[in-house]
């Protein structure tokens, strides 16, 4: 018999619809697995079972009464800390932050609880998001349920573990050099970062986007039909469309997709990965489609350059802080950002345009394909204590070579997972799209699925 936390979001509301499943038994049995993983894991800020306990009794009651919200009504979903609630302070991951409560659901948030999915808590993050794993000086280290000495990857940690693990079928998270996809591809499950502006999000900032984190890529698509919807906070909004997202199915015969498989700067590919890559490659060719080699258009200086300014606006937010609150921030992130306070404003300007450099590079690499394929990240999940792979704050961004330069050029990409290396950690293969083709990631995501052997069994709590 299928276990609650097994079944997928789509099969929930199924169940709903069909009253053989109700949103208050559905949320009961999860919260007694999440029970059994968090004190394991601790993915999860702000939890409040009783809540959404009462949010789960009248999505209930609105079922009975043949008048749900949305086929989403009675879902448990997760919500990144950073993704405001209303009521719920945003510590944006650090001890340095003062908590108080938001005052208004921000726009992800907002589309969840209109469509009455059931908020069973937040997730955590690192530091102002700017690491690649589950340290923080606010929350508890968070770890990854396919090996409890290993990060999950960051900067939507909890929400990569919390899926991974069943906590709920539905998790978002939010996404600026691969905060989505790392912890994707590093648990195991389907995260999209979609087009800049499908998704609105408050406050928006350049390459800044939030997106579904789910066990199935047809998940990921039906929380995007709620996800998508238009608010106006968002001034970098796109206009709205009305996506048929769970026409998901697609031949891929005949498609043209490039393989990269060298990002031209940052960690080398681990061997386990790149034999991963290369066969998820194989197994596309096998079904018709053409596969060809993409070359390496990142730079050094790109990545430089963006380091570089991101040290600096960093620097500004941290230094403005009373210096007793400033020393609560994660050492790691303190040091990183430090280097930005002796930049000129020359060398500033020069890394920000560095943005555009690698939207230019990026655009210009795919256009000859209708996707392309890539390792999410080059290695695996590194020691959970880690700040990053490297662990050295000269070198913060040497994983992120295959992820950030589509934040930049605002193309969809979804990473799903393409394997696991011997000792059982999981292996992403990213999948990129042209700007605004986010359905058509998800169907080649959907295909892969399709096509791929049979994955491995999703990770038990300790002691089951």
């Amino acid at each position: 018999m299928t276990r609650v936390h097994d079944l997928s979001a789509l099969e929930l509301a199924d169940g709903y619809r069909r009253d053989t499943l109700g949103p208050v038994e559905v949320l009961r049995e999860l919260l007694r697995h999440i029970g059994r993983w968090e004190p394991h894991l601790q993915a999860l800020y702000a939890y409040d079972p009783e809540a959404a306990l009462a949010q789960a009794e009248a999505a209930q009651g609105r079922w009975r009464r043949g008048a749900p919200l949305s086929p989403l009504d009675g879902v448990p979903v997760t919500i990144k800390e950073n993704i405001a609630t209303r009521g719920v302070p945003v510590p944006l991951g650090t001890a340095a932050t003062e908590l108080v409560p938001a005052a208004a659901d921000a726009p992800p948030a907002a589309r969840l609880r209109e469509a009455g999915a059931v908020i069973v808590a937040k997730t955590t993050m690192p530091d102002y998001g700017m690491l690649s794993s589950g340290l923080s000086s606010f929350h508890p280290l968070t770890r990854n349920p396919w090996n409890l000495a290993k990060n999950p990857g960051g900067s939507s940690a909890g929400a990569g573990a919390a899926a991974a693990a069943g906590y709920a079928p539905l998790h978002v998270g939010t996404d600026i050099g691969g905060s989505v996809r790392l912890p994707g591809a590093w648990c195991g499950i389907a995260a999209l970062k979609p087009s800049a502006g499908r998704v609105p999000i408050h406050p928006p900032y350049a390459g800044r986007v939030a997106g579904p984190m789910t066990r199935s890529v047809a998940d990921a698509a039906l929380m995007m039909t709620v996800l998508s919807r238009p608010d106006d906070r968002d001034t970098t909004r796109l206009p709205f469309q009305a996506i048929d997202w769970l026409a998901l199915e697609r031949d891929v015969k005949g498609l043209r997709l490039g393989l990269q498989l060298d990002a031209g700067w940052g960690l080398p590919v681990a061997p386990p990965v790149r034999a991963a890559i290369e066969a998820a490659a194989r197994v596309f060719e096998v079904a018709g489609a053409l596969v060809e080699p993409v070359a390496p258009f990142m730079t050094r200086a790109m990545i430089d350059g963006m380091d570089a300014f991101w040290r600096c606006r960093s620097w500004l937010d941290i230094q403005a802080l009373p210096e007793a609150r400033r020393a609560r921030v994660l050492p790691y992130i303190l040091e990183w950002a430090r280097g930005g306070a002796a930049l000129s404003g020359e060398q500033v300007f020069r890394g920000f345009s560095q943005m555009a450099a690698m939207r230019e590079a990026a655009c210009a690499a795919c256009a000859p394909f209708d996707f392309v394929l890539t390792p999410t990240a080059p290695v695996v999940a590194f020691a959970a204590e880690l700040p990053g792979p490297t662990g050295d704050p000269a070198q913060p961004f040497e994983h992120i070579a295959f992820t950030l330069p589509f934040n930049m050029s605002e193309q969809p990409a979804l990473s799903v997972n393409a394997g696991f290396t011997d000792d059982g950690l999981p292996i992403g293969l990213q999948i990129v799209g042209h700007r605004h083709d986010d359905l058509g990631v998800l169907q080649l995501g959907r295909a892969w699925e399709r096509l791929r052997p049979a994955p491995r069994p999703w990770p038990e709590p300790p002691g089951t």
